[in-house]
């Protein structure tokens, strides 16, 4: 018969030295900071809303309020649908070089009585955030990453203020004149990389 002292310190002694154990000790670790991530966030998940989560951006500063979510814009900083690229306007509906509304399959969008919607507004992302939160807004610098083979702008909406988007501390980035980073858009430029 097995001594049961012994035995369990022949157990904890293989717990402690073998492959076995080190891998129960790991996974334990793992799990515990899984159960956290998931406490963090479900605390979290709003704050979490507003940051970036597009290629070339470091996820350090928020994207700026886009009418369909992702924050890409054209040349004169005008809203695009990130999928397709495709203009929208400030409601996120696709719409055409006169600003009326489409359907998905590209024809006017119209009323019950058939006659075609009106155009809604079509803000710059930038100013539509300062209009939004009340604060002075730039379309200031920019720089570019390689995104899927073509290289994207990514541009710096600027503000005085003196926190970004996220609510912590502005970071200067490339605005110019004292201006700090306030959200973040992106341009996809076609030129290949």
């Amino acid at each position: 018969m097995r001594d049961p002292k012994r035995s369990s310190g022949l157990e904890r002694l293989a717990e402690d030295t073998s492959r076995r154990g080190f891998l129960a000790r790991v996974s334990g670790v793992l799990m515990s900071a899984a159960g956290a991530q998931a406490a963090v966030g479900v605390v979290t998940a709003d704050a979490a809303a507003t940051y970036t989560n597009f290629c070339g951006h470091t996820y350090t500063t928020g994207n700026c309020p886009h009418p369909t979510g992702l924050p890409r814009i054209d040349r004169q900083g005008m809203p695009l649908r990130a999928k397709d690229g495709h203009r929208v306007d400030d409601l996120g509906r696709p719409v055409d070089t006169k600003g009326r509304p489409l359907t998905p399959a590209g024809r006017l969008l119209r009323d019950a009585d058939g006659e075609p919607l009106a155009p809604a507004p079509r803000t710059q992302v930038c100013a539509a955030v300062a209009q939004r939160y009340g604060i002075r807004t730039y379309n200031d610098g920019a720089w570019y990453r390689c995104c899927g083979g073509q290289v994207r702008k990514l541009v710096d909406c600027c503000s005085p203020h003196p926190k970004r988007i996220n609510g912590d501390a502005g970071l200067g980035g490339y605005c110019y004149k004292g201006r700090k980073v306030f959200c973040v858009q992106y341009r996809d430029t076609n030129v290949p990389c």
